[in-house]
């Protein structure tokens, strides 16, 4: 089992737990948008760092940004499998043309 389907079996496991013993069930508790929104500012300090920071900073930032992610899609009850799937789907087509199918 790899790093994130250990990390999502973990936060699913937490999402109904105590919130003053967990952060995810903390997040959970405050429902999608309080998590999606946090999943945002990862986001926004993921790309400072990588425009600003240290090789280690933009690591440390791109695992939060992952972790927020799989707390957002367990809270949302969307397996990781399913994200992988479509990345699966996707490989080997250009971004190109599958942003135009997006689009049709």
């Amino acid at each position: 089992m790899d790093a994130l389907a250990r990390l999502e079996k973990t936060v699913t496991a937490r999402l109904n737990a105590d919130p003053g013993e967990s952060y995810v069930a903390t997040l959970a508790a405050r429902g999608a948008p309080h998590i999606a929104r946090k999943l945002g500012e990862e986001a926004v300090e993921t790309l400072i760092a990588a425009l600003s920071g240290s090789d280690n900073e933009l690591v440390g930032e791109a695992a939060d940004l992952l972790f927020h992610l799989t707390v957002l899609l367990a809270a949302k009850g969307v397996p990781l499998a399913r994200v992988m799937a479509e990345l699966e789907r996707r490989e080997g087509v250009s971004g190109l043309a599958e942003k135009a199918a997006r689009r049709s």
